[in-house]
């Protein structure tokens, strides 16, 4: 089992994750401490735990909204009067879209 130290509004967390993963890891940890730091920009440093909540809350929106247009596209109101392999990309990309947010949220 691998290790990865991530850091995340300056604190360092050493992580332990499955062998090979720990780019995505890396990167994943990346876009959350991108999250906390606009929240600092906006807010300031209000405490940890609610900096992480707060950047939770924002992926969590994110998550939701992927999932709303994923299931528009399903139900053929995506309004673009794509065709049938249009449309099936746009639901391929936001699949990937959900599925990249999903595992965000489970490492954060």
């Amino acid at each position: 089992m691998a290790q990865v130290n991530i850091q995340i509004n300056g604190r360092d967390y050493l992580i332990a994750c499955e062998d090979g993963e720990e780019e995505h890891l890396t990167f994943l940890a990346e876009s959350i401490n991108s999250q906390v730091d606009g929240l600092v920009e906006s807010v300031g440093q209000v405490g940890e735990a609610r900096l992480l909540l707060m950047a939770s809350l924002l992926v969590a929106d994110e998550l939701a909204e992927a999932g709303q247009e994923l299931e528009a596209l399903k139900d053929g109101k995506d309004g673009t009067g794509a065709d049938g392999a249009r449309r099936q990309l746009d639901l391929e990309k936001l699949s990937q879209r959900i599925e990249d947010v999903a595992a965000r949220l489970e490492s954060a």
